[in-house]
């Protein structure tokens, strides 16, 4: 029962296999970057720019149909617009980046939404919002696998710049003021990148959620920076695994199985960890 359940359907398909693949690669960058926004306090953010990508792709898909290429160079050109102009906002107005991003988002899924809605089906919509992980070929496991490795040797490059500016902006600006910008921009275009890499297989809505779900979750069990890192990925890597399984035994939507599975270990995480108070007052 446990192999044809979670071992057999990888062995027997290929779009199976294909899916699983992504799925990791994916899981592994995406809790990564997961993890640095739980540090920022900007948890909200990955969801805000994974509607803001929405138009983009929108308007990749009115101009050359259902082309990867045209609506990842869409989507990415578009989140890297949103959080251009919010951060601007924030700088000139007295909202703060959060409210920036929540005053955008909201606009940009109303209008990729309504340019999806000119020349699509009602299919269409839903390949955009929420995913099609079984049906990704072999260029869209490419384009993943390509995202995550660059994701990963960045981090690891700025990796010290990285942790500074999310504990100690002030101290970063004082002894060099352009580098927290510059690191700034970084993050935010590895997170574009991520989530129009992840829109193929998880949709614009459902994305995000196996970015912050594993990080939020291994907060509750890790104290230090690299136990939390290695604790995401791999609790990422555990729920793309699971949920696709889950979503082959018993026919579910697998991007929603996955995201569900997600969800499953955060709240077992913030019953059961080792650093939740919850467990300690029970």
């Amino acid at each position: 029962m446990i192999w044809h359940i979670f071992f057999q359907p990888f062995i027997e398909y290929g779009f199976m296999r294909r899916a699983l693949v992504v799925c990791l690669a994916l899981s592994v960058s995406t809790t990564m970057l997961g993890v640095f926004l739980l540090l920022r306090r900007m948890s909200l953010m990955g969801d805000a720019l994974s509607h803001a990508i929405l138009p983009g792709v929108a308007v990749g898909y009115l101009i050359s149909g259902m082309s990867l290429l045209a609506m990842n160079i869409g989507g990415f050109i578009a989140g890297i617009v949103v959080a251009l102009v919010a951060g601007l906002v924030s700088r000139r107005t007295p909202l703060k980046e959060d409210a920036s991003f929540a005053g955008l988002y909201l606009g940009s899924l109303a209008l990729g939404v309504t340019l999806v809605s000119l020349r699509g089906s009602n299919v269409d919509l839903l390949h955009l919002l929420f995913g099609s992980i079984l049906a990704v070929d072999n260029s869209a496991a490419l384009f993943v696998a390509g995202v995550c490795a660059l994701t990963l040797m960045l981090l690891a490059l700025f990796y010290r710049g990285l942790v500074t500016e999310a504990f100690d902006t002030a101290w970063l600006q004082a002894n060099k003021h352009w580098l927290p910008a510059l690191l700034h921009g970084l993050f935010l275009a590895l997170l574009v990148l991520n989530l129009v890499a992840g829109f193929q297989v998880l949709g614009t809505l459902m994305a995000v959620g196996l970015m912050m779900l594993p990080a939020v979750a291994a907060r509750c069990w890790m104290r230090t920076l690299p136990g939390l890192l290695l604790m995401a990925g791999v609790s990422g890597v555990f729920c793309a695994w699971l949920g696709l399984s889950l979503s082959w035994a018993v026919s579910l939507p697998a991007g929603p199985s996955i995201v569900l599975t997600a969800s499953g270990w955060f709240f077992i995480s913030v019953l059961c960890g080792s650093r939740s108070r919850l467990r300690a007052h029970f």
